[in-house]
């Protein structure tokens, strides 16, 4: 009879809840005999994770709300530590949320509990001396990109590159006609997606300049369409004022953001995890990206890295165009965009390749991986 193993995983935000319960699954394919314990959402406890404490209370967003929440976070994480030093599980597996996860993987580790941490912090982009404590508190760092793989050997930590989910489960080719029938879109005319942002500083930094390019290159092309998916209720009421005024043959969707990428011919995009989500939709974009002067100032001097886009950052070279700060101008994106519509080839043939790296079964990569670290044989014999 095989032996129980015993798998403690903490998620603090809807997007681990998706990776944690997708590694639960894969975990539970390769050996059965296994029970999950942590903190984790709705997705994960389908899967079987007994959770400490509603995931919610972890879940915060911005310096000032965390300033608020600190004495109850650390005061989870003081308590949820001497918890599981008491169930003594055979690894730890901390999902993101590097701010909660690091220090808790630090003590586990300390007190004999190998310790897996999955998604990597921006640490090769800015803060680079994080590396010094994440080789201290993890046993293996799981990776969704090679580059982060490579920057972690460089940095003699264990590292395992997995691949993206996203790259799983989104297709190698979009049905662009069929996303425009679902979503009453015009078809044969040009469709540019507007995609400024999924939280309200960034709408009310790009919204504007989004739609201040959209009007130029209507002029341009007067077939032309656009379709915006947004976020949440609180951002289409935020670009429904910003619309006030203007005439832009112009769909918003309230969400549904893959299916518009799915229907658009080339995408105008804040830099994000979006792109991501374009690139392998195979959509040519521009890239912008604007905060506050004093921010930016700052930013300039800590970020190391020569890209700010994902697309970019996997392809080593500058595949989309970045339009950063004052560059990012109602002419310069319309003028970078326009030519898009025509032709992205260049730009697509790039994301094809990305995405056929990424598509590796990221979920079932991640647990083979945690199972080799803690010596278990697979049930399946693999």
């Amino acid at each position: 009879m095989a032996q129980v193993i015993r798998v403690a995983l903490v998620a603090g935000e809807a997007s681990g809840d998706i990776l944690g319960s997708g590694l639960m699954q894969a975990l539970k394919a390769q050996y059965p005999d296994v029970e999950f314990i942590g903190v984790g959402g709705p997705l994960m406890e389908a899967q079987g994770l007994t959770s400490y404490f509603p995931m919610e209370r972890l879940s915060v967003m911005g310096l000032v709300e965390v300033l608020g929440r600190l004495p109850e976070l650390l005061a989870r994480r003081k308590r949820l530590l001497r918890s599981l030093i008491e169930a003594k599980p055979d690894v730890f597996i901390g999902i993101d949320a590097p701010d909660f996860n690091l220090d808790l993987e630090l003590k586990l580790r300390r007190a004999g509990i190998r310790t897996v941490h999955y998604v990597s912090p921006s640490v090769w982009a800015w803060r680079q001396k994080r590396v010094l404590k994440i080789r201290d508190a993890c046993d293996l760092m799981l990776t969704l990109f090679p580059f982060e793989a490579q920057f972690y050997d460089a940095h003699q930590v264990p590292v395992r590159f997995v691949g993206h989910p996203l790259a799983d489960t989104i297709e190698l080719q979009a049905d662009r006609a069929a996303a425009r029938e679902a979503l009453g879109l015009p078809q044969g005319v040009p469709l540019l997606a507007l995609m400024p942002g999924s939280r309200g500083g960034e709408v009310g930094r790009l919204g504007t300049l989004f739609l201040d390019a959209a009007e130029r290159l209507r002029a341009r092309r007067p077939g032309i369409h656009f379709v915006l998916p947004c976020a949440s209720p609180q951002r289409r009421a935020q670009i429904e004022q910003l619309l006030v005024g203007r005439d832009l043959p112009l769909t918003l969707l309230d969400g549904q953001s893959h299916k518009a990428l799915a229907a658009c011919d080339a995408v105008l995009i804040a830099s994000g995890t979006a792109t991501l989500e374009a690139l392998l939709y195979k959509r040519p974009m521009v890239v912008a990206y604007k905060v506050a002067p004093l921010t930016y100032r700052i930013l300039k001097r800590l970020v190391k890295s020569p890209y700010i886009s994902l697309p970019n950052l996997l392809a080593a070279r500058l595949l989309v165009p970045e339009l950063i700060q004052d560059a990012a101008t109602p002419d310069a994106l319309a003028d970078a965009v326009a030519p898009l519509l025509v032709d992205g080839a260049i730009q697509t043939e790039g994301f094809d390749v990305i995405h056929r790296a990424l598509r590796r079964d990221a979920s079932a990569q991640a647990a083979d991986a945690v199972l080799t670290l803690i010596g278990v044989r697979h049930a399946t014999g693999a």
